[in-house]
């Protein structure tokens, strides 16, 4: 049996006339964390590039070939894709990226095609759907814990509550876990047909949400592959990624 295909939404560097390398180019790419993370299941990934008006192919297209998504993290989602106004210029976000990325998670969930948003991914997966966010978490919620820590990165953490009855709480039958946290923006309206599944434990910022009417359709603020394996203190969501899997083997089966 083939192995399955997943496709991963491709992070921008947009075209830059004073970089040195590839001047004035477009350059898309994956973080590699993330591939290795899915390489410890057996499944192919492939980077998503861009559509050009010119293209003889459709976002159709390309998802029909896809067993499953995965929305990387990454820049910032751009306010204008929930009518707002950024309040800093540096919170403008990439609306480009936001278009290309709204355009293959409809087309996904038109073709129940399993999706996993990571940080950015639970973000731009509520936009998709109709909601807003809180463009700076200690701007707007000062009471808030910091979600983002410059110095330490990856090595910020805080723990989460699984809501009952939850995918989180179905699969490590357990109502809390400790996880990484590296984002400054956060959900503050829900999309329209979602549902939250975390929350960080001591503000309830949403960590986690999925969609009602799709059997996976799924995203949280974390990073599970940035997850040392040996500290055992750390969720291991080796489980999600299994589940996420095994949804697009179900999806291909049915075919």
């Amino acid at each position: 049996m083939s192995l399955l295909r997943i496709g991963f939404s491709a992070c921008f560097f947009h075209a830059d006339p004073q970089r040195n390398l590839f001047k004035g180019k477009t350059l898309l790419y994956m973080e590699e964390s993330i591939a290795h993370w899915l390489f410890t299941e057996k499944a192919l990934g492939f980077l998503i590039p861009t559509l050009h008006s010119n293209s003889l192919i459709s976002i159709k297209d390309i998802v029909a070939d896809l067993d499953g998504l995965v929305l990387q993290g990454g820049a910032d989602v751009s306010p204008q894709n929930y009518n707002e106004a950024p309040l800093k210029p540096e919170w403008s976000g990439d609306y480009v990226r936001d278009q290309y990325e709204i355009a293959l998670v409809k087309e996904c969930v038109k073709q129940h095609k399993p999706i996993l948003g990571i940080c950015r991914g639970a973000q731009l997966l509520n936009v998709a759907f109709g909601g807003s966010l809180y463009q700076d978490i200690n701007t707007q919620l000062p009471q808030a814990k910091v979600h983002r820590h410059w110095e330490t990165y990856d090595q910020n953490f805080h723990e989460v509550e699984f809501q009952k009855g939850s995918l989180l709480e179905q699969i490590f039958k357990k109502s809390r876990a400790r996880v990484n946290s590296i984002h400054h923006q956060a959900i503050k309206t829900l999309g329209q047909g979602l549902k939250v599944e975390a929350l960080s434990k001591e503000d309830n910022i949403i960590e986690a949400i999925r969609l009602k009417a799709e059997r996976f359709v799924y995203a949280f603020q974390w990073h599970p592959e940035f997850h040392d394996p040996k500290d055992q203190t750390l969720l291991d969501c080796g489980p999600i990624l299994k589940q996420f899997l095994q949804q697009a083997q179900n999806r291909r089966d049915k075919k």
